[in-house]
């Protein structure tokens, strides 16, 4: 049985029960190298194959999960492994090779941003929609920046984008936000060296300007967090 497991954000308590229980009883782990912490990996039993997929491309991948089909195999996905993990090309091939499979859910960098940030995404008259996407460099997003930008009573959430926050910021302009629009953004969401910009359109890019690694972009007016009316499910 092969395991997709979401090792959750930097802080390695975030992973599941169920996760940790896997790993413990684990006979092979494929990681996704630099962004899983190595604290997550403490949980393997000593005889336990542990091998970083970074440098890999799909062939080697797939020949490590059908090598190890009949043993029980994870493998151990950043944060949830349905988004931004590449998991259908490799359930495409398990399913090509009659080979069972099983999904643990993890915690995505965006809940760990908006827990470090201690917000809400949902907030009564602002936003009750989350977005969560990229920006189109050298990967092709399908939704064009000006159709998700369209979305301006929704609360934006930006993965792997953070070198084109220029663009994120000249096609806001574009699209009529205001240069006070709230802009965050958290690097490295819940790792212990963390750090968290607050700004807005204007003044965002200066401060991340030397960010080269993960980082989150948030984007709208839920930032601030002031309800335009009450929830009806705490009102008399």
């Amino acid at each position: 049985m092969i395991y997709f497991v979401g090792a959750s954000c930097g802080d390695e308590e975030l992973i599941t029960l169920k996760g940790v229980n896997l790993l413990k009883r684990a006979d092979a782990v494929l990681y996704t190298g630099s962004l899983i912490p190595k604290e997550v990996l403490s949980w393997c039993k000593e005889e336990c194959l542990v091998v970083d997929s970074q440098d890999m491309k799909y062939p080697e991948i797939f020949s490590f999960l059908k090598k190890f089909k009949d043993k029980i195999c994870i493998r151990l996905h950043t944060g949830d492994p349905t988004l931004y993990s590449t998991i259908a090309k490799q359930i495409s091939f398990l399913k090509e090779e009659n080979i069972d499979f099983e999904i643990v859910p993890g915690v995505s960098a965006a809940f760990c941003a908006s827990a470090s940030l201690g917000i809400e995404y949902t907030i009564p008259g602002v936003s009750q929609t989350l977005i969560l996407t990229r920006i189109e460099g050298k990967t092709p997003n399908p939704e064009n920046l000006e159709n998700i930008l369209a979305c301006k009573n929704s609360s934006l959430v930006f993965y792997l984008s953070i070198s084109l926050i220029a663009k994120l910021r000249n096609t806001a302009y574009k699209l009529g936000y205001k240069k006070d629009t709230p802009c965050f953004v958290v690097e490295k969401a819940s790792w212990r060296d963390e750090k968290i910009y607050k700004g807005n359109l204007e003044n965002i890019e200066q401060k991340v300007k030397h960010i080269k690694g993960i980082a989150l972009i948030l984007l709208g007016d839920f930032l601030n967090q002031n309800e335009s009316e009450e929830s009806h499910l705490y009102v008399k």
